[in-house]
This record gives structure tokens, C-alpha cells and sequence, in this order.
């Protein structure tokens, strides 16, 4: 899968996505295009990641951060949602909109699920994990079920915090969603052939 010019990605999200606590070059975004650049694909990713956001911050900026142009977009949004206790419903509502509008203007995207911490109970993760999975079979989006699969609750992997990555951490993020980007980038080829 090679594309002619270069393709434009948007990764819309936290500070998971934003690269919190981390030297530029060892964020997700940079790591994702070197990646991406080894594959043999010439990739523009924006990082539209905001330290703090919520799904509903996600929503309220979307169109500014997803500017005309964008082939797909990586949403990666929730994680602050779960950590203040926020109604899954609102949380629902607002990934749902995004999806829509990004749907609406024939945008490849691929939806990163959250998970809840243990602490936040199961009928509160029940709810809130579940999101994920309706919206993408709702929407036909590609899906990558948890953003922090084999970093989670890996001290070795995460800054001091332990919610954030470490830089080795990211290297996870990145080889393990590396296949889902692959399949985003050509379904958004197959949608705008160039």
C-alpha cells in the first residue's frame, strides 16, 4: 500500500495522544509516523491531542482540529471521562457525535476503546467499556479495543503517575495499534483514491 502524497492523519485526543511528560521526539504522534515512514508510508500526522480533554472537549473542537484535507483521524478519548466519573451516557453522546460529523465528511477513522479502572466498579465499567465497541459496529469504523493494551498497570511502562507511558511504553502503544493504522490508511485510500 503506497500512496502518492503523502497521506494526512489526524490523532484526536488526550494527553495520551498530546504525549504528556514525554520528549517530543518519544510521543505517540512522532513514534507512530517513524513507524509508519519504516512501512514505506509517507504520513502527515497532526497531533490534536489536549492534555485533559474529555470526550465532550473532544466534540467542541473537532472541526477546527480535523481541518478539510484530513484522509483519517485517530480518535482516542474517554480516559479522562472514566478517571472524573463522568456519566458514560455523556460520554457516549459526545464520541457519538464526533463519529457522525467524521462520518459525514467521509473520514476514515479508527476508534481506540478506554477501560475502566478497577476502582471506578463494575457496574460503572460495564457501561463505560462497552461505548467502544456499539459505536465502531454502529458507525463501521475500524476499532483497536484498548489504547494501553500491554502497558496498563505496568509500572516498567509507565511514567511515574502509572497512567501515563514512559517511552518504552509508547513503543508498545505504536507496534501493537501499527496494524489497525495499516488497515485505516488503506480503507481511506480505497475511499479517496488519489
Amino acid at each position: 500500500m503506497r500512496a502518492a502524497a503523502p497521506v494526512h492523519i489526524v490523532a484526536l485526543g488526550d494527553s495520551l495522544t498530546a504525549g504528556y511528560g514525554l520528549a517530543d521526539k518519544d510521543g505517540f504522534v512522532p513514534r507512530l509516523q517513524a513507524a509508519l515512514a519504516k512501512n514505506g508510508i509517507a504520513a502527515d500526522i497532526a497531533n490534536a491531542g489536549v492534555s485533559g480533554d474529555t470526550a465532550s472537549d473532544g466534540l467542541a473542537r473537532l472541526d477546527w482540529s480535523v481541518p478539510q484535507g484530513t484522509d483519517a483521524v485517530i480518535v482516542e478519548l474517554g480516559a479522562n471521562d472514566m478517571l472524573r466519573g463522568i456519566k458514560p451516557e455523556v460520554t457516549r453522546a459526545a464520541l457519538d457525535g464526533i463519529l457522525q460529523r467524521l462520518t459525514a465528511r467521509h473520514i476514515s477513522v479508527l476508534l481506540c476503546g478506554m477501560r475502566a479502572a478497577p476502582n471506578m466498579g463494575a457496574d460503572y465499567a460495564l457501561a463505560f467499556e462497552r461505548i467502544y465497541p456499539e459505536l465502531a459496529a454502529r458507525y463501521g469504523v475500524i476499532f483497536y479495543p484498548f489504547f494501553l493494551d500491554g502497558v496498563a498497570a505496568d509500572l516498567s511502562l509507565t511514567q511515574h503517575d502509572g497512567m501515563h507511558p514512559n517511552a518504552a511504553g509508547v513503543g508498545v502503544i505504536v507496534q501493537r495499534i501499527l496494524p489497525k493504522v495499516l488497515e485505516l490508511l488503506t480503507r481511506s485510500l480505497a475511499q479517496h483514491p488519489s
